[in-house]
Parts: structure tokens; C-alpha cells; sequence
């Protein structure tokens, strides 16, 4: 099951996946694009009309439609190995409260050069749990758990949030043999700036589940505290000129610390580092401005149930 926004990448996955429907599989696609009057003309598979709100609900609406007791989720822009199939009807080889069985992520780095920050984004996908780049579930565990919560419109802790959920029910969740390559997708130098908008997510979670969030859902520590400090010296350098070296110097500190980071693994040409300095000034105000709006919106969310088909 593959939702798409139509992206190039989406044809050599199906040619890729073709076979497969030689050994009985179907092959469905969800057309998620806000755009959707001209067709989506794609060969070897089923399009299904998405509802436009974001891979969660496109997801949803690929799982209800499967006729088999097993759902596999790609992403449009990985490419399988040659015997991903063969080797997904082993994964699936599983005791029965075994609900889903993640895939190998491989990404594909330059070989010449260090990777740049966005490769390196990039490349964490696979030390990532549980992502729906390649991850099968078992019908019965997302009729059990709920499916995807919807009120995640990015691709972003959608599927870990479902994952708990998933294991909060009583399923175990294992990783398999099968691999997917997902190659490191062309972006401009602000997609730094435009990831900042998961933190809106991040602050659901946080109402969902408390200060434990992180662990519940296996996500990675984040820089968010060291944001708030920086951020809230700026505020206060800019609000109050009495305390202005004070908190101005906290607030270059924090910022030349965190560009430092991002700089020091990279490849250090003169485009990656103007980029990335530039990108670090404004990401800690931007990813607490994104938390706070996500704060504010979902005050009061409480998890998904589940038994939803």
C-alpha cells in the first residue's frame, strides 16, 4: 500500500513491485493529491482516492480497502531489492501476536565527501523504528489499535504513535530481512526550516501522553529545551535593553553552539555552511513557535481508540 503525492520516484517503485502480483498480491495506491482531476495514471496497481489531509489518513484509507490479512506500507520515493517480496513472505513467517514486521532502510551517501545536513536527516531513517518507509502490519492489529491518527497530517511520528499503540494493545512488533533503498530526495536549502513544523506534532504527543512521551514512542532526544533558551534570550535581549549583553551573549553562545554542530560533521563547502549558519539563526525561534501553536491546538487530545475499520 503506497500513498503518493504523485511523485516521479512512484513509477520505478511499482516496476519494482510488479512481480509481486504474479504471486498474489495486490498492489494499491492512495492518490493523496489536493489536485486530483486529472488521473493518476500508474501501471500494475489499484488507485484509491485519498482524502488529501496527509499520509495518516491516506494510509487509513489504503488499509480498509485491502482484501488480505496482512498490509505492507511503502513510501512512493523507496526502491525495494529485487527479492523484497520473496523475502516479505518470510517476515511475515511470525507467531500469531507478532502485528507488524519492519524493513531494512538503506540510504545511499556520497561516498567523496561528508553528507550534507539534509543527508544526514535523511540517512537517520535507518536507526528509525517502526516507519512506515516499510513496515507491515497486520490487519487485525490496526483494526485493534485504531489505524493512523489522522490529526497527523505530515509524515511525522505518525507512524511511531501508532506503533505504541500497536504495543499498548498487546502486539509485538519485530524487524525483518527485507530492504528498501531510500535515496536522499532533492530539497532547497530551507527544508531545515520547513521541518520545523513537527514540532506542532510533538507537542500533540505530549498531551496525548505526558512528559514520557519520548520514551512511549521510542523518539530520539531533541534540541527543544536548548531552543526555548535560546529563543526566550533573544526575546529578552530584544525586550529588555537592561539585560540586553546578558542575554545577548546566551543567545550567540546558544546559536554558535548549535550551527557548530551542524557545521563540524558536513562537507564544510562555502554553499553548506553559509546555509546552514544562516538556517541555525532562525531554527530555534521557528521549532518554538511551531510548539507552542501545536501547544495551543491540541490542548485536551487524548489518544485514538482503537476497534475503528
Amino acid at each position: 500500500m503506497v500513498p503518493t503525492l504523485g511523485r516521479p520516484s512512484l513509477s520505478a517503485l511499482l516496476e519494482r513491485l510488479a512481480p509481486s502480483i504474479e504471486d498474489g498480491a495486490e498492489i494499491l495506491v492512495v492518490d493523496d493529491r489536493k489536485d486530483q482531476s486529472g488521473p493518476l495514471d500508474v501501471p500494475y496497481a489499484k488507485v484509491l482516492s485519498g482524502p488529501g489531509r496527509g499520509p495518516a489518513a491516506a494510509r487509513n484509507t489504503g488499509w480498509r480497502a485491502a482484501r488480505f490479512p496482512w498490509v505492507a506500507f511503502l513510501d512512493d520515493d523507496v526502491v525495494p531489492d529485487p527479492d523484497w517480496f520473496a523475502r516479505l513472505r518470510a517476515d511475515l513467517e511470525v507467531p500469531d501476536r507478532v502485528g507488524g514486521v519492519q524493513g531494512r532502510v538503506w540510504v545511499p551517501l556520497p561516498a567523496d565527501r561528508p553528507p550534507t545536513d539534509w543527508e544526514r536527516s535523511t540517512a537517520g531513517l535507518e536507526d528509525s523504528r517502526w516507519i512506515t518507509a516499510d513496515m507491515a502490519y497486520r490487519r487485525a492489529a490496526l483494526v485493534e489499535s485504531g489505524g493512523f491518527d489522522e490529526r497527523f497530517p505530515r509524515a511525522y511520528r505518525e507512524d511511531a504513535e501508532l506503533a505504541y499503540r500497536v504495543r499498548r494493545a498487546g502486539w509485538q512488533l519485530v524487524r525483518g530481512a527485507r530492504r528498501v533503498t531510500h535515496p536522499v530526495r532533492p530539497e532547497g536549502p530551507w527544508a531545515s526550516l520547513r521541518a520545523q513544523r513537527g514540532n506542532a506534532d510533538d507537542a500533540l504527543l505530549r498531551h496525548m501522553y505526558g512528559p514520557r512521551w519520548r520514551t512511549l514512542v521510542e523518539a530520539l532526544p531533541g534540541r527543544r529545551p536548548r531552543h526555548a533558551v535560546v529563543t526566550a534570550a533573544l526575546a529578552v535581549a530584544v525586550a529588555v535593553p537592561r539585560l540586553r549583553p546578558v542575554a545577548g551573549a546566551v543567545w550567540l553562545a546558544g546559536t554558535a553552539e548549535f550551527a557548530a554542530a551542524r557545521v563540524r560533521p558536513g562537507p564544510k563547502t562555502p554553499r553548506e555552511v553559509g546555509t546552514t549558519l544562516l538556517t541555525s539563526l532562525f531554527i530555534p525561534p521557528l521549532a518554538t513557535a511551531h510548539w507552542l501553536r501545536g501547544w495551543w491546538r491540541w490542548r485536551g487530545a487524548r489518544p485514538l481508540g482503537g476497534r475503528f475499520c
